[in-house]
């Protein structure tokens, strides 16, 4: 009776080395590179061939490609298989792990393979019939390889050296990383190295006591991860805190270079693993001059070069030896032999933030910058900032109204201190952009509410008033204190009389009641009690900043720097581009799903900010956090579907808060419009296309002047009414715009 194999795929990789083509988002496991299904999806049919014997087939594979997996999986039987889903990438130690535990628990002491996903191979039946070669092996508890002669002296792969060969089986002597040119060619005239496919066979067991020997910590942590599980019928999904707990290294490292009685099989199959854009060359069909042409090209006179272009007409002449790929938005250009060092490319990037090593640019962008600017002006000055000014006004009370509904009345809801300030910055801004309303009296009408109403005994604001002005919530909130803080001083540069003093009584209490004088930063309130979160500071350095332009006075700018300081040391993470959102007092990331919890929204907002004070201060590498911060929240924030940014996701890119809120799309559009002044790529497309996608999912659907402010992952509304809140970021985002795609900058706003 033949044994039932138990298949695994590992689909995690990024694939950098096929850069500008794979990219985080879309890594090369699922791309078509020669026309007959994606690499992934023909790894799959390959193991679902076996000719004799049970085979279930299971996908280790990335939660954020879910999609792209279950499109690649329709039509496929896997035997009772199916994906397993990695919440955070572990490397291949975990995948392996995992493996062992899932055919532990689902068919017992069975032999597994485990394959990578991005491989090219020969023919599934030659590949079928080296693995069988190794069963015997396998079952016997022997961990198996399976290796390949090497035809050239390759630096790309690493090798595994044998001693001796037995029934098709050698015995491995040694692994071998990726070597330099003149030890390959040793390599290479020794006759005992054979490149390292990647490709494993053992018996469940055997890894199982492989990893208490020598890793016992992985297999634990991810037994702990495997038993918490969640399942249903598209896949097995692993909690993220224990996942991510797993410590992170390759099966190399991990188990093959410390087992031993390791055997291998010499591979009957022709194998290529596509690792590089010569390995493309060298596989795929050519022309009578040795080129592999792909796309919109038009190539003269070329020889033995790879051309490909996914867009636009990509010509050449005279070259040879070249891999020229062309996608939207990057262009790369080496010598075949060099494409192997493409990471090094990719590397630089990274480094200094460029988004085009994490997201795939849509095919749809509007290339022609200011395309929006008359309905932009025209929904702002003639429909939104008019209808504000007016039913939005409290002529009774005073102040303004918390929300509308839908049909443009009035909702009796308490007045946040926060909501008074962000009308009296919108009426402020609406002013300076040249809009002809009454500003002047409207903010007079809302600072006077404010100071009536408003102040505590410390000389702080309240946070939350009744409809009448009557005091609803008293504590001193410093986010409450910075949105104060920031329409004082556009008030200030209004002219408003009482502005410049308010705001010196502001600081002076922040200074004495908010100001964590044991840490660096601010208090949530001034009780000092609770979390702390990176919010406040934002907005507290968006105020800061204000102040500076308000005044010319580098004491604000002083002040600005102490916010940018924490985000350097405590906010934002290296590893991941994300920015924590909620610490502990020590400002380190409070344990949970709270201390995962990032929101793409406050990444575009500390983008611009950071932007603006790289630009006041002269520390231009402000600039890469940026670009960082708003690459991380293009690839991992977005809702494919609609395009929007969701209201929130883990460090590794899963959706926590799935719901799309107005305010992050508008300042998803502020930050576009920052970064494409502050070097790097063209971003004007991306701007344009964000402008489209926030009037046509919240703007254009709502009555004129208002907005839907939150949409499901579907794009259904959610909204029951308007808040007032929005305003202020939609006229911020808005204004920008106009003014940053106004052919003479003395235009500004208005687009006549």
């Amino acid at each position: 009776m033949i044994e039932k194999i138990v298949s695994f795929v590992m689909s995690g990789g990024v694939g950098s080395r096929l850069w500008p083509l794979s990219r985080e988002d879309n890594p090369k496991q699922f791309h078509d590179f020669s026309g007959d299904g994606s690499m992934l999806a023909k790894t799959l049919r390959r193991l679902t061939a076996r000719p004799k014997g049970e085979t279930p087939v299971y996908l280790i594979a990335s939660e954020r490609h879910a999609d792209r997996v279950h499109a690649d999986l329709a039509g496929l039987d896997l035997s009772g298989g199916g994906p397993l889903f990695e919440p955070t990438g572990r490397n291949t130690a975990a995948a392996v792990a995992l493996a062992t535990l899932r055919t532990l628990s689902d068919h017992g002491d069975s032999l597994v393979l485990v394959v990578p996903s991005d491989h090219e191979i020969a023919t599934a039946q030659k590949f079928w019939q080296s693995v069988e070669r190794g069963a015997a092996a396998a079952r016997a508890g022997r961990l198996v390889v399976f290796g390949i002669k090497p035809s050239q002296p390759e630096t790309g792969y690493g090798y595994i050296e044998v001693a001796g060969e037995r029934d098709g089986v050698c015995d491995v002597s040694r692994f071998v990383e990726k070597p330099d040119l003149p030890t390959a060619q040793g390599y290479l005239d020794a006759g005992n190295f054979y490149w390292n496919t990647g490709i494993f066979l053992f018996r469940a067991s055997a890894m199982r006591d492989a990893f208490m020997a020598f890793q016992p910590e992985i297999w634990t942590a991810t037994e702990a991860a495997y038993q918490a599980a969640t399942s249903d019928l598209s896949g097995l999904y692993m909690p993220l805190e224990l996942y991510a707990a797993i410590p992170s290294t390759s099966i190399d490292y991990a188990i093959m270079e410390r087992a031993s009685d390791i055997a291998m099989v010499p591979a009957g199959f022709r194998w290529n693993d596509l690792g590089s854009w010569q390995s493309l060359l060298d596989v795929s069909p050519s022309d009578k001059q040795g080129n592999v042409i792909i796309g919109d090209v038009v190539a003269i006179d070329c020889e033995n070069s790879y051309i490909r272009s996914d867009g636009r007409l990509l010509s050449a002449i005279g070259v040879e030896n070249l891999a020229i790929v062309s996608t939207a938005d990057a262009t790369f250009v080496a010598p075949v032999s060099h494409s192997q060092h493409v990471k090094k490319i990719v590397e630089q990037l990274e480094k200094s933030g460029r988004l085009e090593t994490k997201f795939t640019p849509a095919d749809d962008r509007v290339i022609e910058s200011g395309a929006w600017r008359r309905r932009v002006y025209h929904w702002l000055f003639e429909e939104t900032v008019p209808l504000w000014s007016t039913v939005g006004v409290d002529e009774r009370h005073g102040g303004f109204h918390e929300a509308l509904g839908f049909d443009a009345t009035p909702l009796m809801k308490p007045k946040r201190m926060r909501t008074q300030a962000r009308q009296i910055y919108a009426f402020a801004v609406a002013k300076a952009r040249g809009w002809d309303g009454p500003a002047n009296r409207l903010i007079s009408h809302g600072i006077e509410f404010m100071a009536r109403n408003g102040r505590t005994d410390n000389g702080g604001w309240v946070r939350t008033l009744n409809v009448d002005g009557t005091v609803a919530d008293p504590v001193e909130d410093a986010y409450d204190h910075s949105c104060v803080l920031l329409a004082l001083a556009h008030a200030h540069m209004s002219g408003d009389p009482d502005a410049l003093r308010l705001g010196e009584e502001t600081f002076s209490f922040l200074d004495a009641h908010l100001e964590d004088h044991r840490m660096t930063g601010f208090l949530e309130t001034s009780d000092g009690a609770g979390e702390r979160r990176s919010n406040p500071h934002m907005h507290l350095l968006e105020a800061f900043l204000a102040w500076h332009q308000a005044t010319g006075e580098r004491a604000y700018l002083r002040r600005a720097a102490r916010i940018v300081d924490l985000f350097r040391s405590h906010f934002f993470d290296p590893e991941s581009w994300t920015l924590g959102e909620y610490f502990d007092r020590e400002w380190q990331p409070v344990k949970g799903e709270k201390g995962l919890w990032t929101e793409p929204g406050h990444h575009f907002e500390w983008a611009s900010l950071l932007v603006d004070f790289a630009g006041r201060s002269g520390q231009s590498e402000l600039s890469g956090f940026a670009r960082k911060l708003y690459a991380s929240a293009i690839a991992n924030g977005l809702n494919r579907a609609t395009g929007l940014a969701y209201g929130a996701v883990s460090r590794q890119g899963l959706p926590l808060d799935r719901v799309s809120r107005s305010w992050p799309q508008a300042e998803a559009i502020k930050a576009a419009i920052a970064l494409d002044g502050a070097g790097g790529p063209d971003l004007k497309p991306e701007i344009e296309a964000r402008v489209g996608r926030l009037f046509r999912w919240h703007i254009n659907p709502a009555p004129l002047g208002l907005w839907v402010d939150r949409i499901d992952e579907r794009g259904r509304s959610l909204a029951a009414d308007v808040p007032a809140s929005i305003f202020y970021h939609l006229v911020c985002a808005l204004t920008q715009y106009l003014d940053s795609t106004a052919a003479d900058p003395l235009q500004k706003a208005n687009p006549r």
